[in-house]
């Protein structure tokens, strides 16, 4: 079972490290197989908003967005078909690593000229962040999301991979596992 940290923490007061949590857990009799960072990499990430769309004068299939962050905007190439103005979205700016979208390795975001015109940073998808294998389209978050925030500090979670025994379906949802923690963590 995948438990998040992050929601975990909505049931319970959490002062351990994911380690500690996953070793006392371990020794309560359920197993935890790994620990995973979700958000680890994503520097120079942030949350934007899409101010403006244009067409792109050289291509059919894309559009010219501008991404604000706040205090700064960026013009952006941006082919995804659920683009559209007034979106939160993951905005990368120069110099962050992202997966490419086609080879999957982990690259560092240069400027391109893209048909003719220059584009300041990449509006992300799902795969460009390592979260699954989604290309199709670009995430589009929450009008809640604090505009400029780092992506890592809204998303972010740790994840721990907790086998549940047959002899502890009481910890086969998320508040039989709080429940777990909070008698192992008084």
């Amino acid at each position: 079972m995948k438990v998040s940290l992050k929601w975990l923490r909505d049931y319970v007061d959490i002062t351990l490290s994911a380690e500690e949590l996953a070793e006392r857990l371990t020794m309560a009799g359920l197993e935890t197989g790994g620990i995973q960072t979700i958000g680890d990499g994503w520097e120079n990430i942030s949350i934007g908003e899409v101010i403006g769309l244009q067409k792109h004068p050289n291509a059919d299939r894309l559009q010219l967005a501008t991404v604000s962050l706040g205090r700064e905007q960026h013009t952006v190439v941006c082919g995804a078909p659920n683009i559209r103005v007034g979106i939160r979205i993951a905005f990368a700016r120069l110099g962050a690593g992202l997966y490419d979208g086609r080879t999957g390795k982990l690259a560092e975001l240069k400027p391109a000229k893209i048909r003719g015109v220059l584009s300041e940073g990449m509006v992300c998808s799902e795969k460009e962040l390592g979260i699954s294998d989604n290309h199709d389209e670009i995430i589009v978050l929450s009008e809640e999301a604090p505009l400029g925030a780092p992506l890592a500090q809204y998303l972010g979670d740790t994840i721990l991979d907790v086998s549940v025994t047959p002899n502890r379906p009481d910890c086969l949802c998320m508040i039989g596992i709080a429940r777990e923690v909070a008698a192992l963590t008084g």
